[in-house]
C-alpha cells in the first residue's frame, strides 16, 4: 500500500542510478546465465515472485466506462480512485491502486468533437492528480504534478477532444507519486475516435483489443513491492494485470492496442514464429501508411497499434508473443502472452494502404536545445536533471509563442541510462534520430519518443492550442520523480 513514508523514500531515491543502466535494454537470457551473473555480482539474487502456470488464463478486457450522462453534447464520467486486491496469482490476492476497481482502469471511448468530463473522487491515502496523456487540454484539466488534489476531495477534468483520434490513456501524475500511484495501478485507456479512423474497415467491436504491458516486482505472497529505480527487480511481466495469459483469436485480422504502462521497462515485441506484424498507429494516431515489421518498440508510455493477420495460421495453432529485451530471463520476461488461433472466420476489414494525411509542418518559428541526464555514478540520492537542473514547480524553464512552431533538439549524454521524452499539450513529428531520417514507426504524431545511451532525437512541435504552464520531462517515472522534468509556458 502506498504509504507517506514510502513515497518519502521514493522522493530521496535512495537506489542511486546503477540500476537504469544498459541492462535495462539488454537482450533477455537464459535462467543459467542469470545464475552465473548473480555468482559473480552483476545481478541480484532471483526474486521470489509466486510461479505461474503460463497461459492458463484468458487476457481479461478492461471494461469499457458508461458515462452517467450525455446530456448538454457532452459525456460525464464518474470515477472514484481507490484501493482494491485483485488475484493476480492464482489464489492470491495483491491490493493494488484502480480507477473504479478496475486494473487496470476502464476503458473510456470519446469522440473527437464531443467533450468528456471526468469527476475524479480520491479515495486514496495520498494527493492524486490525473493527466490525460497524449490530449490537448487546457491547462486546469492537464493534470499538473502540483496540482494535486487531497484524499476525500473531488476534482473535474475537461477534456475538450478537438484533436484527432488518438491512443490516449490516463495516469497519476502527482509529483513525487506519480512513480508509486502508476505502478501500482492507477492508469486506463482513452480511445478517440473521428470519422477518419472509422471510415476505414479497419478491425472494430471484439476485434479491437486494448492491451496494457507492463512489468513489477512482486514478493512470494503476490504484493506489490515498490523500490525506486528497481529496473533488475520488475521481472514478472503482466497483460492486462495478468502474467502470462491467452488470447483466443479467429483467424482473421485483430488491431491490438498496445501501451507500455511501465514505469522504467522497454518492449521489443515480436512473434515467436518471426511472423510479420503491421503498425497502422502511434501515441498520436494512424501512421500515414502502414509500417510492415517484426518487431516493436516500446519505451514507457508509448503507444503502438497492430494489425495481425492471424488467417495465415491453422485452427490450433498456438503462437507466443515474445518480448527480447532484458533484464530477466527469457522464463520472466520473455513470454508476454499467447495467441490461440480457436476457429475460422469470414473478415470483411481491411487495412488500406493509405491510412490518413498528415499536415504539412509549418514553417519554423524557433529551434530549442534539452537534454535529459540523471547520476550514474552509484551515488546515493541520485537525481534527474533536463538541462542540469532538477524540477522546480516554482520556475519557467522555457516561453514559448502562441501559434509558434520549434524544432526541439533531445539528446540523453548518458552513457548508460535510456530516457524518453514526453511533451505535454501537444503532438509532435519526429525529423531525425542520430541525424537519419526515422522510420515507419515513428513516421506519424508522437508524444513520447526514447532515446538510448548517447542518442539525439530532434523533434518539431506546433503550440497553436491552449495557453498556460505545463511540463515536459523524461517520462520513465521514477526518473521524472527524481526531478527530471522542467516547465514551459505558451503565452
Amino acid at each position: 500500500m502506498v504509504t507517506r513514508r514510502s513515497v518519502l523514500g521514493a522522493a530521496l531515491a535512495t537506489t542511486g542510478a546503477g540500476l537504469v543502466t544498459s541492462a535495462a535494454l539488454t537482450p533477455v537470457f537464459s535462467a543459467r546465465e542469470a545464475a552465473g551473473a548473480e555468482h559473480d555480482g552483476t545481478a541480484p539474487a532471483a526474486i521470489a515472485a509466486p510461479p505461474v502456470e503460463p497461459f492458463r488464463v484468458a487476457l481479461p478486457i478492461p471494461p469499457v466506462l458508461t458515462p452517467v450522462s450525455t446530456a448538454g453534447g457532452q459525456d460525464t464520467y464518474a470515477i472514484t480512485m481507490r484501493p482494491a486486491r485483485k488475484e493476480i496469482f492464482r489464489g492470491l490476492q495483491t491490493e493494488v491502486l484502480t480507477y473504479n476497481g478496475a486494473f487496470p482502469g476502464p476503458t473510456i471511448k470519446a469522440r473527437s468533437g464531443r467533450p468528456v468530463v471526468i469527476r475524479h473522487l480520491n479515495g486514496l491515502t495520498m494527493p492524486a492528480s490525473v493527466h490525460l496523456h497524449g490530449a490537448s487540454v487546457p491547462a486546469d484539466s492537464d493534470g499538473d504534478p502540483m496540482d494535486t488534489f487531497a484524499p476525500g476531495k473531488s476534482r473535474t477534468y475537461t477534456y475538450p477532444n478537438k484533436q484527432p483520434h488518438a491512443s490516449l490513456w490516463l495516469h497519476d501524475h502527482a509529483h513525487h507519486m506519480e512513480s508509486e500511484h502508476v505502478y501500482r495501478g492507477l492508469s486506463a485507456s482513452y480511445l478517440l475516435t473521428d470519422d477518419v479512423e472509422q471510415r476505414l474497415g479497419l478491425p472494430s467491436g471484439a476485434y479491437d483489443i486494448p492491451i496494457a504491458l507492463r512489468d513489477a516486482h512482486f514478493d512470494g505472497n503476490g504484493a506489490l513491492v515498490h523500490i525506486m529505480d528497481d529496473v533488475l527487480g520488475r521481472n514478472t511481466i503482466l497483460a492486462n494485470g495478468k502474467p502470462q495469459p491467452y488470447v483466443a483469436v479467429a483467424a482473421r485480422k485483430y488491431r491490438f492496442r498496445l501501451l507500455n504502462s511501465s514505469n522504467m521497462r522497454f518492449f521489443r515485441l515480436r512473434l515467436a514464429d518471426g511472423g510479420p506484424i503491421t503498425q497502422i498507429g502511434s501515441d498520436g494516431g494512424l501512421l500515414p501508411r502502414p509500417h510492415p515489421t517484426d518487431a516493436l518498440m516500446l519505451s514507457p508510455a508509448e503507444r503502438i497499434d497492430v494489425v495481425i493477420d492471424f488467417a495465415r495460421y491453422p485452427v490450433g495453432t498456438k503462437l507466443v508473443l515474445e518480448n527480447t529485451l532484458g533484464p530477466g530471463t527469457p522464463e520472466q520476461v520473455g513470454q508476454v502472452l499467447r495467441f490461440d488461433v480457436v476457429r475460422k472466420e469470414s473478415d470483411p476489414s481491411t487495412v488500406p494502404s493509405q491510412l490518413r494525411t498528415l499536415p504539412a509542418l509549418p514553417a519554423v518559428t524557433g529551434e530549442r536545445a534539452i537534454e535529459l541526464r540523471m547520476d550514474e555514478d552509484g551515488r546515493e540520492g541520485a537525481q534527474g536533471y533536463v538541462n542540469g537542473k532538477i524540477y522546480d514547480p516554482n520556475r519557467i524553464d522555457v516561453t514559448v509563442r502562441h501559434g509558434s512552431s520549434e524544432i526541439w533538439t533531445v539528446t540523453n549524454p548518458n552513457k548508460q541510462a535510456p530516457h524518453n521524452f514526453h511533451m505535454h499539450l501537444v503532438q509532435f513529428r519526429v525529423l531525425e534520430r542520430n541525424g537519419q531520417q526515422p522510420d515507419g514507426s515513428e513516421s506519424g504524431l508522437k508524444d513520447t519518443v526514447r532515446l538510448l545511451p548517447g542518442e539525439t532525437v530532434k523533434v518539431q512541435a506546433t503550440f497553436n492550442t491552449y495557453r498556460g504552464t505545463y511540463v515536459y520531462h523524461c517520462h520513465m517515472l521514477d526518473h521524472s520523480a527524481m526531478g527530471m522534468m522542467a516547465q514551459m509556458k505558451i503565452t
